[in-house]
């Protein structure tokens, strides 16, 4: 029967973790039968021995059984989304890569909303993966990819591999969440939460960029549960004039942004935004003017960005 082959390898990866070998039938012998519960339902082993060792190795197994999650209908998609909603913990994961033989390792999840033509999105990215990286449908609209980390390659580096690929090859705009590199696949539920709060507070921020990091919103997250008067107080301790008009004015503040997502860099905000470079210039000149912050300068940009998000938390 399928229960009892499932309820086998998870015996299987108990006595693998902890030496004790638990069995569904009698072998002969001196051994001890005991009683457990899986899947909700009371069931008979037996293992080896008797006295009072073995009545210590009995108690551990049923514990650890009663404890071990039961796999999903559905296979390999249907596991891997429950794993992914943080369902069964790491034993869960662990016995995915076990069933389908998948080597552990460092490894990221990211999330792609693709505008249109999921399916297709959905089968593209698949030609896109490598080894034993999975994707699936989480829900609607949305797919979830699991990737195993590749030397050189950042989380952020993939979510715009993924959002340009769809589109140069597959005319699909999407959005893209990545989250944090977990060490191991057991920690992959983290990694895609943060994935898919990276693409909400993007939403939240009105930010224009299609691939969003986890990493850049460590600061959003922080400041998140903050209560809106204390961050208006912290915005009055900066004590820098000029911000409503600055971010009031639609040309000026997404100069800013863009110009802040482009590193600092005149060159490549020009060619994002389609101006010469000397309108650039003169843009930041007014922001400095407006603010006294010149954002070319790193710790003055840095004071922006805080200002930035402060005021886009107390507007949520």
């Amino acid at each position: 029967m399928e229960e009892n082959y499932a309820l086998e390898k998870i015996l299987a990866d108990i006595y693998e973790k902890t030496g004790v070998s638990a069995y569904l039938a009698p072998k002969g012998g001196e051994e001890t039968a005991f009683p457990a519960v899986w899947n909700g339902k009371a069931v008979r082993l037996f293992l080896a021995g008797s006295g009072e060792n073995a009545e210590r190795e009995a108690k551990l197994v049923a514990y650890l059984l009663s404890e071990t999650p039961v796999p999903p209908a559905g296979g390999k998609r249907e596991l891997l989304k429950s794993i992914l909603r943080g369902e069964g913990g790491k034993v869960q994961a662990f016995r995915f890569l076990t069933k389908y033989s998948m080597a552990d390792g460092p490894c990221f999840a990211a999330e792609v909303i693709p505008d249109r033509r999921e399916e297709d999105a959905f089968e593209h990215i698949e030609r896109c993966l490598e080894g034993d990286d999975c994707a699936v449908f989480p829900e609607k609209g949305r797919i979830a990819v699991v990737k195993f980390s590749e030397e050189g390659q950042s989380p952020y580096e993939y979510g715009q591999f993924l959002n340009r690929s769809l589109y140069e090859e597959a005319g699909i705009r999407a959005r893209v969440g990545v989250g944090c590199e977990a060490n191991s696949f057991g920690d992959i539920a983290v990694s895609y939460l943060q994935a898919v709060s990276a693409l909400r507070m993007g939403e939240m921020l009105g930010d224009k960029g299609e691939v969003h990091s986890y990493r850049e919103y460590l600061l959003v997250q922080m400041l998140s549960d903050v209560p809106k008067e204390r961050i208006k107080e912290c915005l009055a301790s900066f004590r820098i004039g000029g911000t409503e008009e600055v971010f009031g004015d639609e040309e000026l503040f997404g100069t800013a942004e863009v110009f802040l997502e482009s590193d600092l860099n005149l060159s490549e905000t020009s060619r994002a935004l389609f101006i010469h470079r000397n309108t650039l210039s003169y843009r930041l000149d007014k922001i400095e003017r407006l603010t006294g912050l010149d954002i070319r300068k790193f710790p003055d940009a840095v004071t922006f960005r805080v200002i930035t998000v402060l005021l886009k938390l107390i507007k949520e």
